[in-house]
């Protein structure tokens, strides 16, 4: 069987099996707290995989390892600052926000920002929320289908157009089908996936290389300058501002609300405390097999057209054309259901975060959305032409800046006026926007640390301590 027939079976048994979970997960989408957050009901392994998985994809599988095969030694500096996000998130935002949801009868993150929903400027926040999650992550799930595309373009010699738009519909099939369930349970699926192959195709990698030591030694004779640095090619004051930089992408994690929407969705202590443990372990496993792959990758093959495509390259040199074929179709379609997550975010901004709770067409309109998503999406996909780790850095920090700091003053028990909500969550976002679009300091530090620095600032001298528990 040939290596592209491996691969086109693989993924329509995998997206068999999404749609029937999506079906499944019909069945128990009767209310909008089941649709936007699973009834509040789920366990460890659910929320902690999935959330996860939806912070991941094809930035960690592409990205990471395509950022460890051209920068070298200096992309060590990714795993803290993932790790770090983590531990914040799963040990101090995660049972935060989850009793304060439940408290507030909160089904989404936008939810837990209006402090003051009577007072003027409650619905300015609203569309304001809503504005800066469908901007940036519609720049995040275009990523996703471009990662989704390239794969199977490279596989099956078909169009760019026609690659993307079939992932875009399986996606939104499913997500329309089963919301919150959904998406899930099939990113716990793709979370598993992740991991298997986090650890397979390193460990293969650095066996055909001869082993750790053998791949730090050749990494060493590498002519390409500055690979064993840590901090590349910069010294002194931009070294230092390197490694901040690219420690600050583990600002973006509080702010991301189709992570901690995971969080919300807990059901009890007991799934809290299990899923740090399962999530912590995951990215330790993840970052750190990818940065390996990347390495392994440039000893094994120096020279590739674009980084990005490192990880498929060494799955086809390093094992037989169908287990190769199953590990690539296996990952592709992680890649491509990740964007779920974030479609599921968007509409229910739009449908429930705009409207009035009671609405029964809310679930109609969210649907609706998902479409809406799906399309533009798949427009930026195909006319945007920037590399998958730019792109989603930008719409994460873009994000976790404007909410963020808004979340953590909050879960700190402090009261935020609307007023001091609306400023910080526009400086971070529009501060993001603007960095963004100068030239980059080393490690990006001034876009990763001065909007969610300035808003957080906004935000704490617009609150006070409150009196009474929460």
């Amino acid at each position: 069987m040939s290596d592209s027939n491996t691969v086109l079976i693989t993924l329509l048994v995998y997206k068999i099996i999404l749609i029937a979970i999506g079906l499944w997960a019909s069945r128990r989408s009767h209310s909008t707290t089941d649709f936007f957050l699973g009834g509040r009901q789920f366990g460890s392994w659910v929320a902690a995989i999935s959330a996860s998985a939806s912070s991941s994809s094809a930035w960690t599988l592409l990205g990471v390892s395509g950022a460890a095969y051209l920068w070298g030694l200096s992309a060590i500096w990714l795993f803290p600052s993932v790790l770090l996000g983590f531990l914040f998130n799963w040990l101090w935002v995660a049972p935060r926000i989850r009793k304060l949801s439940v408290q507030e009868d909160a089904l989404t993150l936008t939810s837990l920002l209006v402090t003051e929903p009577h007072q003027p400027l409650a619905d300015t926040i609203r569309k304001a929320a809503t504005l800066i999650i469908a901007f940036s992550f519609i720049f995040y799930i275009a990523a996703q289908f471009k990662a989704a595309g390239t794969s199977f373009t490279s596989v099956f010699n078909i169009g760019m157009p026609a690659a993307i738009a079939t992932g875009a519909l399986i996606i939104m099939v499913y997500t329309l089908l089963g919301g919150f369930w959904a998406v899930s349970v099939t990113d716990t699926l793709q979370g598993l996936l992740m991991a298997a192959v986090a650890i397979i195709l390193p460990v293969a990698a650095v066996m055909e290389v001869g082993g750790l030591n053998q791949l730090f030694t050749q990494m060493g004779t590498t002519t390409i300058p500055h690979y064993m640095d840590l901090a590349g090619a910069n010294s002194g004051i931009a070294a230092i501002g390197f490694a901040i930089g690219l420690l600050g992408i583990g600002n973006g994690y509080p702010g991301q609300p189709h992570v901690v929407n995971r969080f919300m969705a807990l059901k009890d202590e007991k799934s809290l405390r299990h899923g740090k443990v399962i999530a912590i372990t995951w990215a330790v496993v993840v970052y750190s097999g990818m940065l390996l792959l990347g390495w392994a990758t440039r000893v094994l093959i120096p020279v590739v057209d674009n980084n990005e495509d490192i990880f498929f390259l060494a799955t086809n040199s390093l094992f037989s054309p169908v287990i190769a074929g199953i590990v690539i179709a296996a990952v592709l379609s992680a890649i491509m259901s990740t964007a779920d997550s974030q479609i599921l975010v968007v509409s229910s901004s739009v449908a429930y975060d705009l409207k009035k709770r009671n609405d029964e067409r809310m679930i109609l309109r969210s649907r609706v959305a998902v479409i809406g998503v799906c399309l533009l999406a798949v427009l930026l996909a195909l006319w945007v032409d920037q590399s998958i780790f730019n792109r989603v850095l930008f719409a994460w920090h873009a994000i976790g800046s404007a909410f963020g700091p808004v979340l953590i003053i909050r879960l700190m028990r402090r009261h935020i006026s609307n007023k001091a909500v609306l400023g910080s969550m526009l400086t971070g976002f529009a501060l993001t926007v603007l960095i963004n679009s100068q030239p980059n300091l080393p490690g990006d530090i001034a876009e990763r640390w001065i909007p969610f620095i300035t808003a957080l600032m906004i935000a704490w001298f617009g609150s006070q301590k409150k009196s009474e528990s929460p």
